[in-house]
């Protein structure tokens, strides 16, 4: 089995159901419409992930520019028990790191995660994530409620020998001496 098997493909009203079905399988977390509706406009940050031209994963990200920074929001990032572990998890998120990488800005990748998700959680520690705070009763329905925020901070992006900060602002030059 090699990563040659796994290709991505886009989010369609023709495979929402598909995707649906895999969200209930591998989230303990139900999804309201909306955020299906969401996913159908997310063009490149949603994408299903086949293996040998069977659907079993996807990654729905959002972006979010609270706080006057840019960041990537994983909405969900899964694949199905049996295909674990088969560089699938990874060729998803390279695709959306890839994706904010190229576009340069973007402070940081997060998600949330169920404390007691220990798999996820060494999936994303060896991307260079961290635990940046915990989230008491942040999901309603499923226990343990409370969730790791989990972030990768990014590089700022080089424009003309500067590093451009992810506010917009420039690095102030160094003073002359």
């Amino acid at each position: 089995m090699t990563r040659s098997n796994i290709e991505l493909g886009d989010v369609t009203p023709h495979n929402l159901k598909q995707l649906r079905k895999l969200n209930q399988v591998v989230f303990p977390v139900i999804y309201n419409d909306k955020f299906y509706r969401d996913v159908l406009e997310a063009g490149e940050l949603a994408k299903l992930a086949y293996y040998n031209d069977i659907v079993v994963g996807a990654v729905c990200c959002r972006v979010d520019t609270a706080e006057k920074n840019r960041r990537l929001y994983i909405m969900t990032l899964g694949c199905l028990y049996p295909y674990r572990r088969l560089g699938i998890g990874t060729v998803m998120f390279n695709h959306v790191h890839n994706l904010v990488e190229q576009d340069g800005n973007f402070s940081s990748i997060y998600l949330h995660v169920q404390v007691c998700n220990e798999g996820a959680l060494k999936f994303y520690q060896k991307f260079g994530f961290e635990i940046v705070e915990t989230k008491e009763s942040y999901y309603k329905r499923i226990e343990p409620a409370d969730a790791y925020v989990l972030e990768k901070r990014l590089r700022p992006k080089v424009v003309n020998g500067d590093a451009a900060l992810h506010n917009g602002e420039k690095k102030e030059a160094e003073k002359d001496k």
